[in-house]
């Protein structure tokens, strides 16, 4: 291996060390298990090799992806579709109707569900794929315009709805906290998102997924169980 990959590949492991690390940090903290948190390493704008590196070292697992396309070119039929099958792959966008069906083909999960119209269009494409598909429903935690998700006091009624569909397997809230927020605003976000998982999800299996680089440990305080990283883990 060229001195250049060896370097690349210790600069990779370490980053993810210090992740999790810090991810410990945040569990011990808030007294939890830090087994009840997994990584969501975000590969969509990481390269391909830096993606393979930290596969063929055992220790990216959980992947996630928020273009349909840019998902299928790279995963299914480009350099890391070889590796596919150890990487379980969430899609983490907003997705469209017209994208439903290839979003069922090519991800295991679909974590930013937000209206009963996407639920319907992903439960009648997995049920022509002979799947069942885990989902998880997009709280919306801030105010911004263009953020998608659905408010907090409506999640419940979504839930039920999905709950419905044969195909779907309703697993859990995923959340984008205010950008910039105070720490004050990020904990009352995550506090919000955590209370209504709570009720909706009592039992085991089932993920919270919030934070990002910048405010995962906070984020894992609160109660995330799938925060997301990338821009940290490939820097």
């Amino acid at each position: 291996m060229p001195t250049a990959e060896i370097t690349r590949k210790g600069t990779l492991v370490s980053n993810f060390q210090n992740l999790t690390a810090r991810i410990a940090g945040a569990c011990a903290r808030a007294g939890r298990n830090p087994a009840e948190v997994r990584l969501l390493a975000v590969t969509k704008y990481a390269a391909d090799e830096d993606v393979k590196i930290l596969i063929e070292a055992g220790l990216l697992k959980t992947a996630g992806e928020n273009k349909v396309q840019d998902a299928r070119a790279k995963w299914a039929g480009g350099a890391l579709a070889p590796l596919r099958r150890g990487v379980e792959l969430h899609f983490i966008g907003h997705l469209q109707t017209n994208k439903a069906k290839a979003a069922v083909e090519v991800f295991d999960w679909i974590d930013s569900v937000d209206s009963f119209k996407i639920a319907a269009e992903i439960n009648r494409h997995a049920a022509a794929a002979g799947k069942t598909m885990p989902v998880m429903i997009q709280v919306k935690l801030n105010s911004a315009a263009a953020q998608s998700g659905v408010a907090p006091e409506q999640a419940g009624e979504l839930l039920a709805q999905l709950r419905g569909l044969k195909n779907l397997d309703p697993r859990g809230y995923m959340g984008i906290a205010p950008a910039g927020g105070s720490p004050e605003t990020l904990r009352a976000a995550f506090l919000a998102a955590k209370k209504i998982f709570d009720r909706d999800f009592p039992g085991p299996g089932n993920y919270l997924s919030l934070g990002m680089s910048g405010d995962f440990e906070q984020a894992v305080e609160a109660g995330s169980s799938l925060p997301r990283i990338g821009g940290s883990l490939f820097a």
